[in-house]
């Protein structure tokens, strides 16, 4: 153990060390007229080194967001391009000028994120609530009582008052959706954060997000789905991070929670849990070459959905997506589920347990799952045979993983065999590909926990 764990700070000292092949040269230097025009600009100062990360490249190899062109973000922005954000105002300026038009922006860019940005925040800096965006026909104690199942029956919602809630979503979609065009960094200083909203990267190619913390993407009227699973379920929209239809995509060093506001501290309507949160970051709608690398996911239920239907049409041959060094800690589902892509999940760890735990990795259509080198720590009353789900799917490769269960010692598992064991139909353990696409060394399955753990989230770049 002494030898992991003196293996472990060498290579945390080489992963923490402050990146330049990458690295675009930045445009100015602290102290020219450029660098003193990109100060008063952005009304705040900017390290060199925080300058030097916002114009950081992924690196060449660094998974499917490599491929094609590779992603360099805002890296090319000019002076006037780069800004410093504290409102969701600026944020709306910063990328373009009118959230509207704002996914078009194809100009480079470069906006760094200081303190917290709130997707609820008014054009006048008050902070609206969910009664602020509801229709006036909607209520949420109106829509309990006509769509109760004892009195509407198994049915989908319809009429005026789900009419009125679907315009509270078109009303909410407005306010919190923040669209982001293709060409841009966005990036938080330390402490950097954007709470109750939604990044929407559609048809927006080239993005990079980077060591932002995301929190509580609340949705004010979820819809109820009387026809999910057997006994209905509360259903929402707004993922923190939603990757639609563009390619080249990396998701870099944030954390990603519900903050004081998780779904298990929701009321019970109908029977089922008022879930007000959907995912962490999707990939989905033809999305492809996306890498998410070195990210916190902490106390969230849905976490990754890659490939949104199972009909099978455009997405196949589309949703290539790289996992690495992600930590998964106390979630529940999604980490993730795959539909059609080429997903290669390796080296992450994964903390599992608690109340509500349902799988890690689902297996879901036409899906080609490489899994490998990823630790598993496990709580009371999950095993390796809970690890896996199967959607629809037939295969995937799992090869290096380590487990550490509740009640024994930490081992080398094949998450496969451990799936086939209780469960049929059995699953194929070859998904039929390998990942060629890595940045750096695999490290074997037990450094795993020692280097994600304190390096995995938001601040954990020198910024």
């Amino acid at each position: 153990m002494r030898r992991l764990a003196a293996a472990a700070a060498s290579i945390i000292v080489a992963l923490t060390a402050a990146p330049t092949a990458a690295m675009a040269r930045p445009s100015s230097e602290p102290g020219s007229p450029t660098g003193r025009h990109l100060e008063r600009d952005t009304r705040a100062p900017l390290s060199p080194l925080a300058r030097q990360l916002g114009r950081q490249a992924l690196p060449a190899g660094d998974g499917w967001a490599a491929a094609g062109p590779g992603t360099t973000g805002g890296a090319t922005a000019s002076a006037d391009q780069i800004r410093v954000v504290r409102s969701r105002a600026e944020l709306v300026a910063a990328l373009g000028g009118d959230n509207a038009t704002n996914a078009t922006n194809a100009t480079p860019k470069i906006v760094y994120v200081s303190g917290s940005v709130d997707g609820f925040e008014a054009a006048d800096g008050r902070l609206l609530d969910c009664t602020d965006l509801a229709d006036p026909e909607y209520s949420l104690a109106a829509y309990l009582a006509a769509y109760d199942p004892a009195v509407w029956g198994r049915v989908a919602p319809s009429g005026p008052l789900e009419q009125a809630r679907a315009r509270s979503v078109t009303n909410q979609t407005r306010q919190t959706q923040i669209n982001v065009g293709p060409n841009t960094t966005i990036i938080g200083l330390r402490g950097g954060r954007l709470t109750g909203l939604t990044l929407m990267i559609d048809r927006a190619s080239n993005v990079i997000v980077r060591n932002i913390t995301f929190d509580d993407a609340r949705d004010c009227f979820p819809a109820w789905s009387p026809t999910d699973g057997e006994a209905g379920n509360w259903n929402s929209q707004y993922d923190q991070v939603s990757v639609r239809r563009s390619e080249n995509v990396w998701i870099d060093h944030n954390t990603f929670t519900d903050g004081d506001n998780p779904d298990s501290a929701q009321p019970i309507h109908f029977g089922r849990p008022y879930q007000v949160h959907d995912g962490a970051l999707d990939v989905t709608h033809t999305a492809s070459l996306v890498t998410a690398s070195w990210n916190r996911f902490s106390g969230r239920d849905k976490l990754m959905l890659i490939g949104s239907s199972n009909t099978v049409g455009p997405d196949v041959g589309r949703l290539n997506v790289t996992l690495h060094h992600n930590l998964f800690d106390t979630v529940l589902q999604r980490l993730p589920r795959v539909r059609f892509g080429q997903v290669d999940v390796y080296n992450n760890a994964y903390r599992l347990g608690g109340d509500g735990f349902e799988y890690a990795i689902g297996v879901g259509v036409q899906s080609a799952v490489h899994a490998e080198n990823n630790h598993f720590t496990l709580g009371t009353g999950v095993s390796a045979a809970d690890l896996l789900y199967d959607w629809g799917g037939t295969a995937i490769t799992t090869r290096g993983n380590w487990v550490d269960p509740a009640d024994g010692p930490s081992r080398p598992v094949d998450l496969v065999a451990a799936y086939n064991a209780v469960h049929d139909p059995d699953l194929d353990p070859d998904a039929g590909w390998t990942p060629t696409l890595r940045h750096g060394p695999v490290l074997p399955a037990p450094l795993v926990p020692l280097v994600v753990g304190p390096l995995a989230g938001a601040d954990r770049l020198p910024l």
